[in-house]
């Protein structure tokens, strides 16, 4: 053990130093105003083990000096932890704060540890340096306060000779802190922090929690209800409100928002201990809420780099009970190996973990056969979340991350290499041909693993297949405010970083439709459920519905022989139409047509308008344009009669056009030959029931039927049929 008498440096100045000492406590103050504006009481250290772990992952992030730069060497071999601490998830988070906060001042407790002539004055052994400079970042941030001993506490040999060690450099320390903070002209060492650092640690601060309702254990009425008793009231937003509140999500509806400053009541709520709340970052119910908006009746779907277990969890309470979640991507057995029984707490039964990697996973696969929707959430760099420590811990990242968050920003080959590793799990998601749909969620801030992989997915997915070609599609979460509108113009959904939400990205690629495909209406209403379009509606009686307006929209039957004969006497009718105008001679057209008659040609811009003394076709032939034995209205006179094949269907502007009533089966007297205005079109006559889209049929009425008396006028005039 090292003694404190043997590392005593002989120097002066010690009036200035402590006159700098006092300066610092007096910044020191106005520093933690800043920094712990929530009230929080003052530190008074961790336990041993939290500063044992925090030094082995400290080892593992630091930020690599230069060898010629390198003034303080760090050993190879990690600190044997406590036995037992480690599985502490508490301890746990503790130790990943500490050591994430270290790092961010790597540069600044390096310079201090050299200014006060600890290092290289001292012979300390190399494996000790993480330690010591972990725990320094404590003691200062402890204002050089000793720490307080709880009753019961286990003691480390290696932490207190490293506690003794700074405490007997304690002046010299706060007057190397001191100079630091004068040289560079900050109140505290937070100051000297990146714009992007600090701006993330005070998102960090405030950022909500949010929780998710694990409906297989509770209802919603019954978590609210739980919560009232607790003293909790629902209100719409959380913001500007103190007190225990609790709101739901607006995206997710069941999300619950709470402000950071409860957790620590809700982890001793019961809600959370039965798994019957969830805690989890809102980027990824985003993500399995968009899935669900996609899926179909009984769809399976498939998993990719999901991270936290939870995740699958919250999809699992989401789908019905006949669909599967299959997970791949993680390493399930090595970080959980209760895994089947978490989720036996949580009350999931339908997911099956996948041992290999989604890229050695081929398309083929006859256990994926009917997934429909693929998720994927690949590893990124992250920066749009603003608490990296609960991110990594949650989400399973790797620790490497917290690297790039203490630099405020990841370096350009390292963006590069996770861009290529997104574009290739993305094209091969892409290649499952039985898939309809992808969903792509990061919460990285850069468009290199944004819009840059999903547009370059799309531009060179395989035309080969004989599948239909993925498409860009619009969001499927509810938009709900402007600035949402405006970011997802392009058919993606952002969220920035801010103090209510971390960033998230998200695409969703789907299947152009098939001509050739038809959807049943089983899944046309389970999509429109999932959505929230049905509620109070029996789903049971849509089969019934669906075969009834079959039954209605079907096609007409083939013309009976009379209708036939009239047919062909109205073809005759148009050919000697044809040739009485084709012997007239052509007179320039002086007559005017009314805006009335302008819109009720719903004919491309190139056709040409005729002589208005031709009787014009317009007003019969629509009325049997479902017989493509029957010539086209509106073409040359030459044409007429011919028949094409192409006629079955025409694609009209949206204008209805009423024609008078045809009587049949009666026939026009020969001889006379009946004379049409073109001026009498009529817009108040209302069509059969029995139309057929992309059609202008003539209703045909019944037997002995007298026409109904709530007529518009002009239509009365007519006392008999116009054939």
């Amino acid at each position: 053990m090292l003694e404190p008498g043997e590392l005593q440096v002989p120097g002066g100045g010690i009036p200035e130093e402590l006159s700098q000492l006092a300066r610092l406590a007096l910044s020191g103050d106005e520093a933690s105003g800043e920094q712990d504006a929530s009230g929080a009481p003052d530190k008074t250290g961790f336990p041993d083990p939290v500063y044992v772990m925090a030094a082995n992952i400290f080892q593992g992030i630091r930020i690599e000096t230069s060898p010629e730069k390198l003034l303080i060497k760090y050993g190879s071999e990690p600190l044997r932890p406590a036995a037992g601490e480690s599985e502490d998830e508490s301890l746990q988070h503790l130790a990943y704060e500490l050591a994430f906060s270290t790092l961010k001042y790597q540069g600044i407790l390096e310079t201090i540890l050299i200014d006060s002539s600890i290092f290289p004055s001292t012979t300390i052994p190399d494996h000790l340096s993480s330690l010591i400079i972990v725990m320094l970042y404590d003691f200062q941030d402890r204002k050089f306060q000793a720490r307080l001993f709880t009753d019961n506490q286990q003691c480390i040999v290696e932490v207190q000779e490293v506690e003794n060690l700074l405490n007997s450099f304690k002046t010299k320390l706060a007057a190397a802190l001191a100079r630091y903070r004068i040289k560079h002209d900050a109140l505290s060492i937070y100051h000297i922090l990146p714009e992007t650092v600090r701006n993330q640690e005070r998102r960090a601060s405030t950022l909500p929690l949010y929780a998710w309702i694990n409906a297989l254990k509770i209802r919603p009425e019954e978590v609210y209800h739980s919560l009232k008793k607790r003293g909790y009231t629902k209100v719409n937003t959380i913001l500007n409100i103190g007190g225990k509140v609790f709101a739901v999500d607006q995206h997710c509806y069941d999300v619950l928002i709470f402000p950071s400053y409860l957790k620590s009541d809700l982890l001793n709520i019961d809600l959370f201990k039965d798994h019957k709340l969830i805690f989890q970052d809102k980027s990824r119910s985003l993500a399995v809420h968009s899935v669900k908006a996609l899926l179909n009746v009984d769809d399976d779907i498939l998993m990719v780099n999901t991270g936290s277990w939870y995740t699958v969890a919250h999809m699992s309470n989401l789908i019905s009970k006949n669909s599967k979640i299959f997970v791949c991507g993680v390493q399930a057995q090595a970080k959980h190996p209760d895994l089947k029984k978490l989720f036996t707490k949580m009350g999931c039964k339908n997911i099956e973990i996948l041992p290999e990697s989604f890229l050695n996973i081929e398309w083929k696969d006859n256990r994926l056969q009917k997934v429909k929707v693929i998720l994927l959430l690949p590893r990124c760099s992250g920066l749009g979340i603003s608490n990296p420590v609960e991110f990594i811990l949650n989400e399973h990242e790797d620790t490497d991350l917290l690297k790039d968050f203490s630099q405020g920003g990841t370096s350009e080959e390292k963006l590069r290499f996770l861009a290529q590793q997104q574009y290739e799990q993305l094209a091969h998601a892409m290649k499952f041909t039985k898939a309809q749909a992808v969903v792509y969620c990061t919460c990285s801030v850069y468009p290199e693993e944004n819009e840059v992989v999903v547009k370059k997915a799309l531009e060179f997915q395989d035309p080969g297949t004989k599948i239909q070609p993925y498409r860009l599609s619009p969001p499927v979460l509810p938009l709900c405010a402007r600035r949402e509108i405006h970011s997802s113009a392009d058919k993606f959904f952002r969220m920035e970083p801010s103090e209510i939400t971390n960033g998230c990205f998200l695409s969703v690629l789907t299947r152009e439709r098939d001509p050739s495909e038809t959807v049943s209406v089983k899944d046309v209403l389970a999509r429109a459920a999932a959505k929230g379009l049905l509620e109070g509606i029996e789903l049971g009686k849509s089969s019934k519905r669906e075969k009834k307006k079959k039954s209605k929209t079907a096609l007409p039957k083939a013309p009976t022989t009379d209708s036939k004969g009239i047919q062909t006497k109205i073809a005759e009718f148009l050919n000697r139409e044809t040739n009485a105008n084709a012997k007239r001679p052509l007179q320039p057209t002086t007559a005017k047509i009314s805006p009335l008659q302008k819109s009720t040609i719903p004919v491309a811009s190139s056709l040409q308008v005729r002589k208005p003394t031709k009787p014009a076709a317009s007003p019969l032939v629509p009325a049997f344009m479902k017989n493509p034995s029957l010539p086209r209205p509106y073409e040359r006179p030459s044409n007429l009669v011919r028949p094409r094949p192409e006629d079955k269907m025409v694609v009209l502007k949206p204008v209805e056009i009423v024609l008078p009533p045809v009587m049949f089966p009666l026939s026009p007297p020969p001889g006379i030959r009946p004379h049409i205005p073109t001026q009498h079109f009529y817009y108040g006559w209302f069509a059969p029931k029995t139309t057929m889209p992309g059609y202008h049929s003539t209703p045909i009425p019944r037997k002995a039927e007298k026409p109904k008396g709530n007529l518009p006028s002009s239509l009365r005039r007519h006392r008999r049929p116009w054939l």
